[in-house]
């Protein structure tokens, strides 16, 4: 048996999701499960300032008779599971007692089984569903790309009071705009010119577009693609459906699953071929490699596939520490921010935006480690939109505080809520016009993109 040490080295391990199960979503076993965990976080407090579930327990525990979990009603558990973002920074970088400690504790992973238990029992939001169904609701706003941005926008008098009343998306929130061209409409119409003199000239990758950029920022994927054949890979564009990540924030686990075999389906002809697999948002790649392997942990197709997915910072990386990279890259003045995204480092990759954005010349770069407070529709629903400006709050303020000229993360969702945060506090000082991936500037840097 391994020995097992407070606070050691060794990597945390996560056990795969045994939800088809019916005792996953047994009530009692899941509040004993919370009590015990909730206990040992109560008796640690480390997380204090990672998210607002951690002040909610511990105020609900040092406000009740006994200052003891003892005597605090489960009833009262729900605001600390809706705090809560699935960003697992705690289980990935404070909390001493994942496994293999003999605690076995896993704090977003209980949270998720909490979520999916009372989706069992039907207690569902029918809004943030909506929301979470991207490649409907992409589709449907293509075509109108121009009329739903106006009434999306934020300064619309018209259109948000009403949104908020009705469908409960906070007016204040910055909402993400439509292509009227989606990535795969774009990648096909207009493929790159490969790059044969390029030391990486040879490789072959697939660019999973993922809904976001798909949908709402092809800029990003042009940016990708046009960096990958300059240093001469070879890209195909696909996109057979959402990753599942707006599913898993709330708990439907069968969505997820169902998700995950329809991509993979799609990806694994690719591998067959020889073609590595891309992901171009964090929480994208996150899903790929590994929540999916931890729900479906019996799919072979899906194993392969966590074992052949890249983010995009990740393979360029790889390119320039083997191959080495085209060059080419210019100096880009003005200083960047970046934003480690908590789905990026919940990878276990290192700061590989980081360290794609010192390959530029010059560059003057500020890295920011502290979570955005977004979250997916956390940041935009009226009952955690103001939850979710506070944690990110100190983010938004210190990159506010650099004065760089680009505000960067590989989370798109985040860079958009620290810039609008960013936006609300500024007063006179001057703030970029738009955030941006870290492979937009690499593109910039090598000409390819303005």
């Amino acid at each position: 048996m391994q020995e097992s040490k407070e606070g050691g080295l060794q990597a945390p391990l996560r056990h795969t999701l045994d939800w088809n199960s019916p005792e996953f979503y047994d009530e009692q076993k899941i509040d004993e499960e919370l009590r015990r965990v909730f206990d040992i976080c109560h008796g640690c407090r480390r997380c204090f300032n990672l998210c607002d579930s951690f002040p909610r327990l511990f105020d609900l525990v040092d406000e009740s008779p006994s200052g003891e979990l003892d005597t605090v009603e489960s009833k009262d558990f729900g605001p600390v599971v809706e705090a809560c973002t699935l960003c697992d920074m705690c289980f990935m970088t404070k909390c001493p007692y994942v496994p293999p400690h003999e605690f076995d504790l896993d704090f977003p992973h209980l949270m998720l089984r909490y979520r999916a238990a009372k989706r069992k029992q039907g207690e569902t939001d029918f809004v943030a569903g909506q929301l979470a169904e991207m490649d409907r609701n992409g589709a449907l706003a293509r075509p109108l790309a121009p009329l739903v941005n106006w009434g999306s926008a934020t300064g619309n008098k018209l259109t948000r009071p009403v949104m908020e009343k009705i469908a409960g998306i906070d007016a204040r929130a910055e909402l993400p705009k439509f292509s009227g061209r989606t990535f795969v409409m774009s990648a096909n119409s207009a493929p790159p010119q490969l790059n044969t003199s390029a030391p990486a000239y040879g490789r072959k990758a697939v660019l999973y577009a993922t809904c976001f950029v798909n949908y709402n920022n092809p800029d990003t994927g042009m940016a990708a693609r046009a960096v990958l054949a300059k240093n001469g890979v070879e890209t195909e564009v696909v996109y057979p459906a959402c990753c599942g990540m707006p599913f898993l924030e709330q708990g439907n686990l069968e969505r997820v699953a169902s998700q995950a075999e329809k991509v993979s389906a799609a990806l694994i002809p690719w591998i067959d071929k020889g073609y590595d697999i891309i992901t171009l948002t964090a929480s994208c790649g996150l899903m790929l490699k590994f929540e999916w392997p931890l729900i479906l942990p019996g799919n072979e197709d899906i194993a392969r596939l966590s074992r052949a997915t890249y983010d995009i910072d990740q393979y360029v990386l790889q390119i320039a520490k083997t191959e080495g990279l085209a060059e080419g890259l210019k100096p880009l003045p003005g200083g960047a921010s970046l934003h480690l995204a908590c789905h990026a480092r919940a990878q276990n990759m290192g700061p590989k935006g980081a360290e794609l954005l010192r390959l530029i010349p010059e560059i003057k770069l500020d890295v920011i480690e502290r979570c955005s407070g977004h979250g997916g529709t956390f940041g935009v629903m009226k009952e955690t939109h103001e939850t979710a400006r506070k944690v990110g709050r100190t983010t938004a303020a210190t990159a506010r505080s650099q004065g760089n000229a680009f505000v960067v993360s590989e989370c798109p969702l985040a860079a958009k809520h620290i810039l609008q945060i960013m936006e609300d506090a500024a007063g006179e000082s001057k703030i970029p016009e738009r955030a941006h991936h870290p492979i937009e500037l690499i593109a910039q840097a090598y000409g390819l993109t303005t």
